[in-house]
């Protein structure tokens, strides 16, 4: 502008720029008479270009012929007028097109809280769909459904939303998802990849990026970034979860969820203490009570468990009137023994109402795990089943 300010100075007051002959501007205008000299111009008519009553450039023709210069900023100003619709053209196909492409992705936005159209070259975006749970984490609005706006830095706009509603401990892996800057790496050879996190208001997210295209270098374009909610698709993964882990008449831990907790441990050689438990002469109670009074018996004794347990020790139950326990840190014999008795008298205590003031008892078998070397449960659980025989033998 330092070189052409005063082209903008005419064209402000409607003129055009006529030069007849460049040597006439040498003195008043040097730096563009310099500039023009080097392109040996040695006349020029310019006419700005008008696009919304502003002036947003100007063009014009080096070394016309000499003639009728009025004339000839007439003709350019027809040829502008042309040239400026014909880029409003253009940029009206442009706007369709989007328009175009943007409402076929409205039908797949259905299933999403909301979706982003993303230029991850430039970070531009524009918002395709988005709902109430999704603007209101934001402080601005984002627009009207419907209205095409492209705005700026899409990586900013959903680190603001992330950080608002994401959960702390999940937050800084979310937002290394939402990095455009890794994204055409992360999704080589995919058609999409997702990431689920924990919205504060309206409980389990998901999000997802999907390639849309690519440019002529081959390298990542334009990208879909979705959300969806899958609260209700978690509360049903973890009641399936619950079921398959839980034993269902007592509510703790089944074997097959159990013997895998502890086989965690002792792969990780966690020294500790296993327990065996058997209600003794179950079978009689199931017979001369019924086996709904044999029922609260086995709820009674898992009940019993939980309470003398720490929250760390892994119940189950084995089968049948069958429970283990096994106490991870658990190796002293003093704390062992403390805890076998505290264990006997809290069973000695449960009340059935059905078997009138008789008692339940146990008989258990228990054995420590140091931690030197891995073994399996199984061998685990067979040193201790020899020492519950024992125990029944001592009884009978």
């Amino acid at each position: 502008m330092d070189i052409i300010d005063w082209w903008y100075e005419a064209f402000s007051k409607g003129e055009s720029i006529i030069i007849t002959d460049v040597e006439e501007i040498r003195e008043e205008h040097c730096i563009s008479y310099n500039m023009l000299k080097a392109q040996n111009v040695k006349n020029v008519v310019v006419c700005p270009l008008y696009y919304k009553n502003e002036i947003k450039g100007f063009f014009g023709v080096d070394n016309p012929p000499k003639s009728d210069y009025r004339g000839l900023t007439t003709f350019l100003d027809m040829v502008g007028t042309l040239l400026v619709s014909f880029l409003k053209l253009r940029n009206s196909f442009i706007k369709s097109n989007n328009m175009a492409k943007l409402r076929s992705y409205s039908s797949l936005s259905k299933i999403y809280e909301a979706m982003h159209y993303i230029n991850v070259q430039t970070g531009r975006y524009h918002v395709v769909k988005t709902t109430v749970q999704f603007t209101r984490n934001l402080e601005k609005y984002v627009g009207n459904m419907g209205e095409y706006e492209i705005r700026d830095d899409f990586y900013g706009h959903i680190k603001h939303f992330t950080e608002k509603v994401c959960i702390e401990s999940q937050l800084e892996e979310a937002l290394e998802f939402i990095d455009i800057r890794t994204l055409e790496e992360r999704l080589q050879g995919k058609i999409s990849i997702t990431h689920e996190f924990k919205d504060k208001r309206i409980g389990w997210c998901r999000s997802r990026f999907i390639p849309v295209d690519y440019d002529e270098n081959g390298s990542l374009l334009h990208v879909l970034y979705c959300i969806e909610s899958i609260d209700e698709e978690k509360k049903r993964e973890n009641r399936l979860l619950y079921l398959a882990q839980t034993d269902l008449m007592t509510g703790i831990c089944n074997r097959g969820s159990g013997e895998c907790r502890i086989s965690a441990y002792l792969k990780e050689r966690k020294a500790g203490l296993l327990c065996l438990i058997d209600c003794d002469k179950f079978k009689s109670i199931n017979d001369t009570y019924g086996h709904a009074v044999g029922d609260k018996v086995l709820i009674a004794i898992a009940e019993t468990l939980q309470k003398v347990c720490r929250d760390k020790d892994v119940i189950f139950r084995l089968g049948g009137d069958e429970f283990a326990i096994f106490m991870p840190g658990m190796m002293e014999q003093k704390a062992a023994e403390k805890f076998f008795a505290r264990l006997f008298e809290n069973i000695r205590q449960i009340d059935i109402e059905e078997m009138q003031g008789k008692s339940i008892e146990i008989s258990m078998g228990a054995c420590f795990y140091e931690g030197t070397e891995e073994v399996s449960f199984d061998q685990l659980y067979k040193n201790a089943d020899s020492v519950m025989y024992q125990s029944k033998e001592k009884r009978l």
